[in-house]
């Protein structure tokens, strides 16, 4: 059990506190709810390009990362399809000087040309680089559109053309801050060693008086139901042919969105999994594979990925992996497989609990999806789920029709 408190400023601003007092580090996580799915169509990537301008100084700092890490303390972010997270971990005694910082930034954020331009550069470079100029690196930018055409999860976060990001004005940042950067818009967790009325009266000092925003209405296309299934092969100087089965699947707030996460364990996960030892170890056809979903809030994705052994063909491994799949589909999981998937799914869960930083996280995200006592309750969930359920969402799911295939072809040399 996570033990937490909320409150909430005038501004609107959520605040959660979790103390622990096993750590002598202070967490500040601030999550804003934006992502690339926010974006409009011709103007993409900016989520990400402003993850990094934040970090481009204040009216007040000239830099952000300084006075941090003078303060002992390390920061980072993440920008995913559907959030923008912020974390500072730093001494405890210095909380105060990481809530004057992410404060200041929220409330006094500096448009210079330079930043502009410093951080404009940094994320074109790193689309090039793990983009373009990697192996595989460009799969998302094509498997993406070719699994969804209407909602905006069809670009990755990175952007759907580098052009966009060229192309971006002061006055493109300057409203996207405008509309997204807001109290309204953010969920505050700070956890540590430290007494619930010291925590409010450090967050309203440092945010209190930051003007509420207007929170946004968020309205998106929604994803036509997948009715075909879609193939895509492309060429690539990569090491070997690679295959990407994405099959769609629930909401994050759909239960079946968990009994799919418990299909992609079995399928999946690791040495213990069907695939792998089915696909690998008996029929050699692989040199890897895997399972995973995108954990996205609106309808995801399970990918099976992996690169085939040398000399197999995809038509092959297309052949006996649906075999696979429709084993799974019918026939029900024993008691001892199903108990398998759980013990590691707790310990996965009891292991992330043990970092202050994930908790705080993850209480920012349940919180976004409604209830921060979520992440109490998701084990839950989980203990509920009975094998004939995994079997009759396996048959949902696992069809052909629902699925989007993409094929990298190694070219040879």
């Amino acid at each position: 059990m996570i033990h937490f408190e909320k409150f909430t400023l005038k501004n609107g601003l959520i605040v959660l506190f979790h103390k622990d007092v096993t750590t002598p580090m202070a967490i500040v996580n601030t999550l804003y709810d934006v992502g690339a799915r926010d974006e409009e169509e011709n103007k993409t990537g900016f989520a990400h390009l402003f993850e990094h301008l934040m970090f481009g100084g204040s009216v007040n700092i000239p830099e952000f990362d300084t006075p941090l890490q003078q303060a002992g303390g390390e920061n980072n972010a993440f920008t995913s399809n559907d959030i923008t997270n912020y974390y500072d971990v730093v001494p405890a005694q210095n909380l105060e000087i990481a809530l004057w910082l992410e404060s200041d930034r929220m409330l006094s954020l500096a448009f210079t040309d330079k930043s502009l331009e410093v951080q404009r550069n940094v994320v074109i470079e790193e689309f090039k680089q793990r983009y373009l100029n990697q192996p595989y690196g460009d799969v998302w930018l094509q498997l993406r559109p070719l699994a969804y055409k209407t909602h905006p999860y069809k670009w990755a976060t990175i952007g759907k053309d580098i052009k966009h990001i060229e192309d971006a004005t002061m006055d493109d940042v300057k409203a996207f801050f405008n509309k997204y950067y807001n109290p309204s818009n953010a969920i505050l967790c700070i956890a540590g060693n430290f007494e619930l009325e010291e925590v409010k009266q450090l967050v309203e000092k440092w945010y209190g008086d930051i003007p509420i925003g207007k929170k946004f209405a968020r309205i998106l296309k929604r994803e036509p139901d997948q009715t075909d299934f879609r193939e895509l092969t492309i060429e690539r100087d990569v090491p070997a042919n690679a295959f990407y089965y994405a099959f769609k699947m629930p909401e994050r707030k759909n239960l079946e969105y968990y009994i799919v996460d418990v299909i992609s364990d079995e399928l999946g996960r690791d040495k213990s999994s069907r695939l792998y030892r089915k696909l690998k170890k008996e029929l050699e056809l692989v040199t890897e594979i895997s399972a995973y979903i995108t954990g996205s809030l609106d309808e995801g994705l399970l990918i099976i990925s992996g690169r085939l052994s040398e000399d197999v063909t995809f038509e092959q491994l297309d052949e006996a992996l649906w075999l696979t799949l429709e084993e799974l589909k019918s026939e029900r999981l024993d008691d001892e497989t199903l108990n398998r998937l759980m013990i590691k799914i707790r310990t996965v869960k009891e292991f992330q609990d043990q970092s202050t930083l994930t908790k705080a996280m993850n209480l920012c995200f349940f919180e976004l999806l409604g209830d921060a006592n979520g992440i109490n309750e998701e084990w839950m969930i989980y203990q509920q789920i009975t094998a004939n359920d995994i079997q009759q969402t396996a048959k949902h799911i696992l069809k052909k029709k629902n699925c989007s295939l993409l094929k990298v072809k190694a070219t040879k040399n």
